[in-house]
């Protein structure tokens, strides 16, 4: 034994140096490299088992049960019989005498190797590992070593992580289901006994000031006295030990039920006694006891306490989350519902001593949240089921909920609780649409709780009434693209959106007088307005009327985000019937708009500048966004009295316009002059009145924009203007006949428009051919950049129109795109000027080509082509890093665009696009393990076939006819193998998307065209890709794509199912390295021939885990072994 002390001291001494904060990374590379190296000697583990029973150091002793996990997974196969049986009777026995010493991690890690050992030998060679479990768990000294065997075995064996064959793996699921019943009924047992031991001797307590608590409701709920009586007694004063193996118990039930079936197994007294347990989340007054007893140590008995709740709740939300529920479950379902709302009408009992909300913050914070996560489940997957049953009392529930939602201590809290309304809100909208007969009926039986829920959820968004709260949010830090105070309000205006949608009139008559209350204030604001020496002051100085009117302006900022989020509901076929709710609406925007242009309080001075003039700001700009949201009602308001009387309308629009001018200026803040600009817009586009160009308001924007002495606006507020002028001359007026169009004034007013937007920029024609200075380059850029994202916008913004408005457009952009053509190769060398002009040329092949004709398309086709030569692309990719990349992603974009072009136009340009594609791009990108110009160069690939098939495959009407006899004709078959061959090496990239998209273009080509019968890709690929596809799923280096691989693997295999199981799986196979011919054998025998799909792809998955199964095995195998 002097050489295994040795050793044991020798490894004490180097796990302690290993961890010492002074040594060096290069020694502990060292020392890491010696064990690795002692791990990997056969009979390595004689001398763990030594150190195991003879040292108390932690490293030490973790380190010799990872030699031994190492074994067990990876080596086991070589292990000599006799050894095996040595380790399976020394693991246990050491575990048996020092469960109690060791540190809970090295118990844990022990008990973790012999289970191990059991999902490789049990039952065959470790017939007792379950029994032993079972007895451990039945001996009271070992029951929670036991208890914690058991969670380890359900964890490893029920969903094995390490690579067992798929037959071992059914063999286990199945051993273990055979457990089930006995397991469940132990686990039943333990916690009974325990709950009823401390019952019987817990004192009585006094009588509670809630003691008639099982009236009303909660018999209503449970049906029976004594189940209510039952769940009303006191709850038992554990000590530390039962505490511990309750939770151990629980921990147990909770893996158990996240893979068994629902069955009968799980037994009402099962149920029941988790329910108990439930309840020691909800009672506060255990951690009174565990406070006033004082001691530190009650308190985490308190706390250890509200764990058994959450451990309780981990259960019963595994159970709920199975959607597939056996009929003789649901009553048991039932139950359990009706024993949870017992709890929720628990936590939410008000008395004199307990707000709703004190008594929630008292709760652990994992307890509510398990608790949630039931009611979301319960919202989501059960109601359906459960709303029928006449004995569940839905609408009680919902007002428990509702309780339960507005005391949530935490804004988190409260959120996911609004998900479930959300959610419920969802089921009720959808099951009116399924049942429009008994509508009314059902919106009856919960109106009421939803007006509820409305009035208090704008309350919530309110100042006014949850200031506290509200304050709290954080509005500067953006999350997501939003910050918290966004989310909170969106989040709330979508729960009113959908009440308003089941409830029209109730929410428009909740939500319009608190928008009055708090217009008035800001209406009357005038009256404070005065003028100072330089300029317009707000006469209102103390802190208080401030603060006042600092919430009354984010309620009503709020409230116009609100009115606006409900437009959709006013129009379309009930356009008639909520006509006068809308006009009102719209006329209270119409007037407050007009007013904040008018007595310009974005410009007013304030006592507290820092918070009342943003308030101001964004009243004025929120009011601009909700009279954007009804630009929709407007245009169908406009289409139903344009014939008789227009007066009303045409007021409308008149004061909205006088409200916007003044705003768009360059000395208005950014966020008031953008709503002002997204608000024209929306007049131009979606409402289009024939008057707007005769508007003197409209005329004054015209003036301003051509002028070019006026300071120019920021560039996303002058591309919107510029956006709704072009539109208001381009688009065709509706409800107005051909003939009234009045295109030849508009076209003249277009061009001069146009024009004067782009001077400066046709100018450059000129100067930009000779060299430039630094200076003078910048500017041009500049000029480059005003000019192409206005013309682009307003390409974009009519690319979908009529015929006639894009014939427009092109006649007044033509010069300017004959100048971005000229402009184009003096600028190749500076990528940000390039990726502009290809941004704007995309846009216009987009929305104008057939407008530019052909002999102008190919002439900037054949400049670009000309201009991206291997030199320069190479440049673009290699060196100019995301800008270069991005300007060769358009040109292809580009080249996309032209090759989908029905017709034979553009089809001369398929032989030169597709050599730039595969002698010039593919090249340098192919090597590349950047994504870079990939997605968008196989695009292109992709649509070269998709749209060009004639151009490979010639089949005539003929051959059609005589299908079989003649074979289709191929041509470009180089061309054709070349683009495969690409396909196929991007199958062997790691990139996940590319290979994702890839897969998807192959398998389109195939529904669509037939690609994997063609002669061509039958004979000569068809089986190198089924190979490829293979080898990636043996890899596992896309294992996210297992599904839509199988599929694929399948689609090919299925052109020639012959071939595949008599040629292709007998040579892949042969080819399968680190297995032996007997292996491959059972590989062979073990992929049945089935021809579905769900059958061949289930064996596909099937060869491939037990092929790697099968090379684990054998690498563990020590060397030198002889294989019979």
């Amino acid at each position: 034994m002097a050489s295994e002390e040795a050793s044991l001291r020798a490894l004490e001494s180097l796990m302690t140096e290993f961890f010492h904060n002074c040594t060096t990374n290069e020694r502990k590379r060292e020392i890491e490299e010696l064990l690795n190296n002692f791990a990997q000697q056969i009979g390595a583990w004689r001398f763990c088992l030594y150190f195991l029973s003879s040292t108390r150091n932690d490293y030490v002793m973790m380190y010799s049960l990872t030699v031994f996990e190492n074994l067990i997974n990876k080596m086991w196969l070589g292990v000599p019989s006799q050894d095996k049986m040595e380790i399976r009777s020394c693991l246990p026995k050491l575990l048996l005498a020092h469960h109690k010493t060791l540190p809970y991690f090295i118990r844990n890690k022990l008990c973790k190797v012999i289970v191990d050992i059991g999902r490789q030998d049990w039952p065959m060679f470790y017939h007792d590992f379950f029994t032993n479990i079972l007895q451990l768990i039945q001996s009271p000294v070992t029951t929670p070593l036991g208890l914690i065997m058991l969670k380890t075995t359900s964890e490893e064996l029920a969903c094995p992580r390490e690579d067992l064959s798929v037959a071992r793996k059914e063999e286990l699921r199945k051993l273990l289901l055979d457990q089930v019943q006995t397991v469940l009924g132990l686990l039943t047992g333990i916690l009974e006994s325990i709950w009823d031991k401390h019952s019987v001797t817990a004192a009585t307590p006094p009588p509670s000031p809630t003691s008639g608590e099982s009236g009303d409701l909660l018999s209503s709920l449970l049906q029976s006295p004594s189940a209510a009586k039952l769940l009303n007694q006191p709850i038992p004063i554990l000590d530390t030990e039962s505490e511990y193996i309750c939770s151990l118990a629980l921990e147990c039930l909770a893996h158990l039920f996240s893979w068994i079936p629902l069955s009968t197994s799980i037994t009402p007294s099962l149920l029941t006694t988790i329910f108990h347990f439930a309840r020691f989340g909800c009672d506060t007054r255990v951690r009174k006891m565990s406070s006033v007893n004082g001691s530190s140590q009650n308190s985490v008995l308190g706390q250890e306490r509200g764990r058994l709740g959450v451990l309780a709740m981990s259960c019963i939300n595994e159970l709920m989350s199975k959607n597939c529920v056996p009929m003789e479950f649901e009553e048991y379902l039932l139950r359990m519902f009706q024993q949870t709302f017992y709890l929720l009408q628990k936590i939410t009992k008000e008395n004199n001593a307990h707000t709703v909300k004190s008594r929630l913050e008292e709760l652990d914070e994992s307890y509510i949240e398990k608790f949630t996560d039931f009611l979301r489940l319960f919202v989501s997957v059960h109601l359906r089921r459960i709303e029928s049953y006449s004995q569940f009392p839905v609408v009680e529930f919902l007002a428990l909920l509702f309780k339960y939602t507005f005391h949530q201590p935490t804004h988190e809290g409260y959120f996911s609780c609004l998900d479930i309304w959300t959610l419920f809100l969802d089921y009720l909208t959808s099951k009116i649409k399924s049942r429009l007969a008994d509508k009314e009926a059902v919106l009856n039986r919960y109106e009421d709780a939803l007006v509820l829920l409305l009035t208090e959820v704008l309350n919530r968004i309110q100042f006014r009434y949850n200031q506290a709260q509200l304050e709290e949010l954080d509005d500067e830090t953006l999350d997501d693209d939003q910050t918290e105070w966004q989310r909170y309000l969106r989040q709330s205006l979508e729960v009113v959106a959908k009440v308003m949608e089941l409830l029209p009139t109730h929410a428009f008559s909740t939500l319009f007088p608190v928008l009055q209350d708090n217009l008035e204030v800001y209406l009357g604001l005038q009256q404070f307005v005065v003028t100072s020496g330089t300029g317009h002051r707000l006469n209102i100085t103390a802190e208080n009327d401030c603060r006042r009117l600092h919430c009354s302006l984010r309620d009503l900022s709020s409230l116009l985000q609100a009115v606006g989020r409900l437009a959709e509901y006013f129009i379309g076929d009930v356009f008639a019937a909520r006509f006068n709710d809308a006009l009102t609406v719209v006329e209270r925007l119409v007037k407050v708009t007009l007013y904040g242009s008018q007595i310009k309080l974005y410009n007013i001075e304030t006592a507290v500048p820092s918070v009342l003039k943003p308030d101001l700001i964004d009243v004025h700009a929120q009011s601009l966004a909700a009279l954007q949201a009804y630009a929709h009602w407007l245009a169908q308001f406009y289409s139903e009295v344009h014939r008789q009387n227009p007066e009303q309308f045409i007021s409308l629009v008149s004061t909205a316009l006088e409200a916007i001018t003044p705003l768009i200026s360059s000395k208005v803040q950014e966020k008031l002059l953008l709503s002002a600009c997204h608000l024209l817009v929306s007049l131009a586009t979606t409402v289009r009145p024939v008057f707007l160009i005769s508007i003197p308001a409209v005329q004054k924007v015209f003036n301003r924009i051509t002028d070019t002495s006026a300071q120019r606006l920021p560039d996303k507020a002058q591309v919107l203007v510029c956006r709704a002028l072009s539109n208001v001359l381009l688009l065709p007026w509706p409800n107005l006949p051909e003939s009234e169009q009045q295109w030849a004034v508009r076209s003249t007013n277009h061009a001069s428009l146009i024009s004067a937007l782009t001077r400066e920029y046709r100018q450059l024609k000129s100067s930009a051919i000779l060299p430039q200075r630094k200076v003078q380059l910048e500017d041009t850029k500049v000029i480059i950049h005003q000019t192409l994202s206005v013309l682009e916008d307003i390409v974009e913004s009519i690319s979908g129109e009529s015929t006639k408005s894009r014939q427009i457009c092109y006649q007044s952009l033509q010069e300017s795109v004959q100048v971005s053509l000229a402009l184009f190769p003096a600028f190749i060398h500076q990528s940000d000027v390039t990726d502009e002009m290809l941004s704007f040329f995309l846009t216009l092949f987009q929305g104008l080509r057939v407008q530019m004709g052909v002999p102008f398309t190919e002439q900037i086709i054949q400049t670009f082509l000309n201009m991206f030569t291997r030199e320069q692309l190479a440049e673009s990719i290699l060196h100019e890093g995301s800008t270069g990349c991005r300007v060769v992603e358009k040109f292809l974009k580009i080249l996309q665009v032209v090759v989908q072009e029905p017709g034979q136009v553009f089809k001369p340009f398929l032989p030169s696009v597709i050599s730039l594609c595969m002698e010039q791009v593919y090249p340098i990108i192919a090597e590349r393990s950047s994504p870079d110009v990939k997605a968008e160069l196989f695009e292109l690939l992709f649509r070269v076939l998709h749209h060009n098939w004639r151009y490979f495959f010639k089949s005539s009407v003929l051959a059609s006819v005589q299908r079989g006899v003649a074979e289709e004709q191929m041509e470009n078959e180089a061309q054709f193998s070349a683009i495969m061959q690409a396909f196929g090496q991007s199958f062997l990239q790691p990139d996940i998307h590319l290979f994702k998209q890839n897969l998807f273009y192959l398998e389109t080509l195939n529904t669509k065209q037939k690609l994997y019968h063609k002669k061509i890709f039958r004979t000569t690929m068809l089986f190198q890709f089924v190979n490829v596809l293979l080898q990636v799923l043996v890899h596992k280096s896309h294992d996210l794509l297992q599904e839509e691989i199988g599929i694929a693997t399948y689609n090919m295999a299925s052109v020639d199912f012959d071939g595949f199981y008599s040629a292709f799986l007998p040579e892949f196979l042969a080819n399968c390295d680190g297995v032996d011919s007997n292996q491959k054998n059972v590989l062979g025998r073990n992929f049945k021939m089935d021809r579905d799909l769900p059958s061949f792809t289930q064996n596909v998955h099937r060869l491939v885990n037990d092929l790697r199964y099968y090379r684990l095995c054998n690498d563990s195998l020590p060397p030198g072994t002889v294989k019979l």
